[in-house]
């Protein structure tokens, strides 16, 4: 296959990159909205209200991991194979979180008792947190450089991926996340909970700062294999600097901008990072697995860029049209006759 940058082969790592930025921009906020239910709701119809803000969506907001998966599947099998074997645990841990925060958010209207109720919210705020938290540790070790061998399969083990490198990515995102989601609670919803949410965004956008910058500072330590380039670390931390001033001044539309912008400056730079290389080994850099070495043919790629040629807009239009409809800010007069 043809090695350079004007192939197919780096124009689908390209296109998993963007629809990568699309989940953790979207689904971000909704993980955020998740962790921040037990601290923010202080009563039933809170929850309610915060669920509501994200409703309409968050299922939406998941195909873009569906696709992302898909087409890490159709496009690169070999990066597919070794990413799934080796982040087995971590990524049925995120599944079956993402499996339960799903069954939750339909299941605790089915019965008005607290008990009921509060069992499911703390369902959601664990099918929140692990994702947020777990999704980082893994690009952590994508960025790191994993055990892959000659055969191209990961034999490092579950405890090599708990490194102190990776959970402080994990961390990064985690806080990177939870400030997302409660600058766009800020954003959406009226009432005790806006409040509570623009009060809290301000301690986590500083949070946030300190720990972006040290997992970046870290990040640009790893050397060969591992070394993220270009500016756009930088700019993620001089982006959440800014949103410590917008949420204190409260212009949490430019803040919400800011952590978004965040999030889109910090994949893209693990992805430029990381090419050619789609799983780096730390065993021997021969054995890493490129974009070339672990591509499908070039026919399959052909037909995957036309099929994405015609769908990916009408997905586009679809979901900025459902964001335009549920556009409304949320408060308590709009759950106190519904059953959510």
């Amino acid at each position: 296959m043809e090695q350079g940058i004007w192939n197919l082969e780096t124009l689908w790592f390209v296109l998993i990159a963007v629809l990568w930025i699309g989940f953790f921009f979207l689904e971000g906020f909704d993980f955020g909205v998740g962790i921040l239910l037990p601290f923010i709701g202080k009563d039933d119809t809170e929850r309610r209200v915060m669920i509501n803000t994200i409703g309409p969506t968050w299922d939406g907001n998941e195909v873009w991991l569906l696709t992302a998966g898909g087409a890490t599947f159709a496009a690169f099998p070999e990066w597919y194979a070794t990413m799934f074997s080796g982040f087995y645990l971590p990524l049925f841990l995120i599944l079956l979180a993402l499996i339960i925060r799903g069954v939750a958010f339909e299941y605790r209207s089915k019965d008005r008792k607290p008990e009921w109720r509060n069992m499911w919210d703390g369902a959601i705020f664990v099918g929140s947190l692990l994702p947020a938290l777990l999704f980082g540790v893994a690009f952590g070790n994508l960025v790191r450089g994993l055990e892959i061998d000659a055969a191209g399969e990961y034999v490092g083990g579950f405890w090599a991926l708990l490194n102190p490198y990776s959970l402080v990515m994990g961390i990064a995102s985690l806080v990177l996340f939870t400030l997302h989601g409660a600058i766009f609670l800020a954003l959406k919803s009226d009432g005790e909970v806006r409040d509570r949410s623009a009060a809290a965004s301000q301690p986590l956008a500083i949070a946030a700062t300190v720990v972006m910058a040290a997992a970046m500072i870290w990040t640009y330590t790893l050397g060969d294999g591992g070394f993220v380039p270009g500016l756009l670390p930088i700019l993620a931390i001089v982006l959440l600097g800014a949103v410590i001033g917008l949420t204190r001044s409260d212009m949490f539309g430019w803040a919400f901008i800011c952590t978004g912008l965040t999030i889109v400056a910090v994949v893209a730079a693990i992805f430029i990072g990381m090419y050619p290389n789609v799983m780096t080994s730390t065993i021997n850099p021969d054995y890493s697995l490129t974009v070339f070495n672990a591509s499908s043919t070039t026919l399959t790629l052909q037909i995957m860029s036309i099929v994405a040629l015609i769908f990916v807009p009408i997905v586009l239009v679809y979901q900025s049209w459902s964001y335009w409809v549920f556009r409304k800010r949320v408060g308590p007069r709009d759950v106190t006759t519904s059953t959510h």
